[in-house]
């Protein structure tokens, strides 16, 4: 099956809590020299008002795979330019001040090579500040992949899912490049209640889970995901209005190029 593209919508729906990581991130950057910032996987733009806030002299670009995300982001007004193009390998004009990534470097493989290319593609002084999710051992994500495993043998081996390393490796990775300060956060997420399914199917199938679901036809998605609404009761019960306590790990460094 060709994978879609992403859906602005579905994942705008959970909007406050997806940001929350994405702001605490910003406030560990400090002063930045001259130069331009780059919104790498800017997806629909959520980021780029809270950057064009804290740095309005600064010119903005996002770049992103998505063209339907890139047209959301567009509605901002935050950047400067928008460019759909693989944000592994994109290059900027001039070296960038600041290099902002947040949940997207999990999709993206080999970080024993990106990581030190996007740190090359930094002005002296600047920053590269990256937050991912770290939850692939959780509940909520590894029973996307056990699901269908079960039922269908075979099926999810081909499909890519994110990776985020042990934080241990990013300091290998990151520590000889330059200053680096590497955490890990565990929030505690509120999902609204959902008129059908469960509150984390609602989170995770428009993020973790879309790929996987890309991989099955219409019939064999309805099959999973009502599998996956029993497995989320037991595992996140809910409360007394339905909403959910949904435990989330990230991970986050800043690196400071000297």
């Amino acid at each position: 099956m060709t994978a879609q593209d992403w859906n602005p919508e579905l994942y705008g729906r959970f909007g406050d809590v997806r940001l929350r990581p994405a702001l605490d991130l910003l406030a560990r950057v400090g002063g930045l020299p001259a130069g331009d910032i780059v919104d790498l996987g800017c997806g629909a733009g959520p980021v780029g008002p809270a950057l064009a806030q804290r740095f309005p002299d600064r010119r903005i670009t996002g770049v992103d795979t998505s063209r339907s995300m890139l047209a959301k982001a567009r509605e901002t007004g935050a950047y400067a330019d928008l460019v759909e193009g693989d944000i592994a390998s994109w290059q900027p004009e001039a070296p960038a001040t600041l290099i902002f990534s947040n949940a997207a470097l999990q999709w993206l493989g080999d970080h024993d090579s990106l990581l030190p290319a996007l740190a090359r593609r930094l002005a002296p002084g600047g920053t590269l500040a990256v937050q991912m999710p770290r939850q692939n051992r959780a509940p909520s994500h590894r029973i996307w992949r056990d699901l269908v495993e079960d039922n269908f043998p075979g099926r999810a081996a081909a499909v890519q899912s994110p990776v985020t390393l042990d934080p241990v490796e990013y300091h290998r990775i990151l520590a000889p490049l330059g200053r680096l300060f590497l955490w890990e956060t565990e929030y505690f997420q509120i999902l609204p209640a959902a008129d059908t399914g469960h509150p984390v199917r609602h989170f995770t199938s428009s993020t973790f889970a879309r790929p996987i679901l890309d991989a099955l036809d219409e019939g064999e998605r309805v099959m999973i995901e009502k599998l996956y609404d029993e497995a989320m009761e037991a595992a996140y019960p809910r409360s007394a209005n339905g909403s959910v306590l949904f435990p989330f790990r990230r991970l986050f460094f800043t690196l400071d190029i000297g």
